[in-house]
Parts: structure tokens; sequence; C-alpha cells
């Protein structure tokens, strides 16, 4: 295990297993990145978990037992080309969602470039490759995780996520989900949230409106606040897009649309395929950028709309 520490935050990697990052300041471990393979069911890729506040409390949920291939924040994919690189059950129309092996695929971790810290920001690095069952290298994937913004002040931080994904096939990639598969208003896919159980019937906000009837809603960022167990008060994670995103479709990359609920469990994905199947070209890129904020307090609108404004992209 080595550490290395300058200025206020600090990685320690325990090599095979995973990557922690801690702010020295309020002596919090703000995540831990686990990138170690887990049950192949669950189909195995790395994730953040825990994720916690400022105040030391967690705000990430880890292979709860009514799905236990949801873990903490990671990057998925549902429907892939007839596979299934989220983990679990496969929906398939008609029949619901079934048990088949067969089709649940994996990412798995092949090197770090950076695993750095300037006391003010921390970069982890990751080259990943994406596989159906049967281990066909399908994708290769360039991952950037960065922790920046450590604000004890307002009890917040911030985390970037980038991700590149090449299709090495020599065929397009189709990206779905379950609505694309005939689900309605299931469209979960990409980055993908799990929330506390404690989250559940946390409020919901968007830039113009609240609650649930944001599934499926177009909007450049969206806010989940929820009420702790075992310890007093609230907290806010802000999940924003990155510009070049266009979120909306309309500059000519594909329409994003939430993937949020509150009920049974506290869920959010920036999903990229919700309504209709995103297709990558043999040897094309598909990049997305996104942001989350993670904040001590139930912040109002407002304050979600200051944050992003004073901490431009």
């Amino acid at each position: 295990m080595t550490g290395s520490a300058q200025g206020a935050l600090r990685i320690v990697h325990a090599h095979g297993d995973r990557i922690t990052i801690s702010d020295t300041t309020t002596g919090v471990e703000l995540l831990s990145y686990v990138y170690r393979p887990e049950a192949a069911w669950e189909a195995p890729k790395p994730y953040l978990h825990p994720l916690r506040t400022l105040a030391g409390d967690i705000v990430t949920d880890y292979r709860p037992n009514d799905h236990r291939w949801h873990k903490g924040l990671q990057m998925t994919a549902s429907h892939l080309s007839g596979s299934n690189l989220w983990g679990g059950n496969t929906y398939v129309h008609g029949e619901g969602y079934l048990e088949l092996p067969e089709r649940v695929g994996s990412m798995a971790h092949v090197g770090f470039d950076e695993v750095v810290s300037d006391g003010s920001r921390a970069v982890i690095a990751e080259r990943l490759t994406w596989h159906p069952y049967d281990g066909e290298l399908w994708a290769e994937e360039e991952r950037r995780v960065e922790v920046h913004d450590v604000d004890p002040a307002s009890g917040s931080w911030a985390l970037t996520w980038t991700t590149a994904v090449t299709n090495r096939r020599d065929e397009a990639l189709r990206f779905g989900s379950p609505t694309t598969a005939g689900r309605e208003m299931a469209g979960y896919t990409g980055l993908f949230w799990r929330g506390p159980r404690a989250f559940r019937d946390g409020r919901i906000i968007g830039p113009d409106s609240e609650g649930p009837g944001l599934m499926g809603q177009q909007a450049p960022w969206l806010a989940y606040s929820g009420e702790h167990d075992g310890a007093d008060g609230h907290a806010t994670l802000v999940f924003a897009h990155g510009p070049e995103n266009d979120h909306t479709g309309e500059g000519g990359a594909h329409p994003a649309h939430w993937f949020v609920r509150n009920d049974p469990f506290a869920a959010v994905a920036p999903s990229f395929a919700f309504f209709e199947e995103l297709e990558l070209a043999p040897g094309d890129t598909l990049t997305r950028r996104y942001r989350v904020v993670v904040a001590d307090g139930a912040w109002e609108r407002e304050e979600v709309a200051k944050y992003l404004e004073e901490h431009p992209w």
C-alpha cells in the first residue's frame, strides 16, 4: 500500500483493490474507487463507494438486497447490442426481467495512467475494456475521475467523471435501455447513482420544477436531497452535464434524459439512451462528462444554481 499527501487531498492506493481519496482538513475519506472484480452475475466493473459528505455521512448504497448489482456510483450499460453490462436480470419485452447469465458482461480494469493529487485536485485516470459474456473485446474506455473544489465553508466538494468509449467491434455498438427494449419509463443506463436507503422519498429538484415527474425529462442539472439515518441532517447531490454533452441533442449529440426515482429507492442517471438507441460506429468514440456535487444540508434550487454559476466548467 502506498500513500501520498500534499495540501488537503490525500490519495492512498491499495494496489489491485481500491484507491481512496481523503480530505485532510476534515479528516474524512471522501470516496473509494474500487476496481477489484466482483461477482460475474453483477457485471463486474469499477465503482465509487462509499461516497461521503464533508461531515462524514455516506451518500451511496452498496449491493442492496433488492438489486445486488447497484454499487454506489458507476458507469453502466444496461442494454448494449444484446448484452447486459448493468448486472442482474435482463429485461426482455413481453417476458419481463429474466435470469440470462449468458448476456451479462463486464468492464475490466486495464491500468492507471494517473493517480495523483496536487492538494487541491486529485485525479484517477484509468483504461478499461468492455466485454460481453464470452470475453470478446467490444470497446476500450478512457476514464477520468477528479475530486476538486473541496469547500468546508459551504460543506461541499465536487467530482467530475469523464468517459470516452471507443467501439472496437467491426459493427456498430447499440446502447439502449429497458425503455428502448419496450418497458415504459425505465431508461436507465450510463452513469448511475444508487442512494442510501434513508434517502427513499427524498426531494428531487430540477432547474424549473421538482418531484418524480422529472423522470424522462431533459435539463442541464438535477439535484437530490435526502435525510440521513444515524446522523442528524440532510445531504444534497447535484448531477450536472458537461456543456459539451449537449443533453438536448440539438447540437448533433444524442439526446440525454434523466432517469430519477425516489421510490422504492433513490437513484439518478443522466441516461444517454432513454427513449432511443445510441449507435456507435466501429472506431468511433462516445465521450461524456458529468459533475457530481456532494453537499451537506438540503440545498434549495437557488443554492444549486448559484453553486453551478460560481463553479463553471
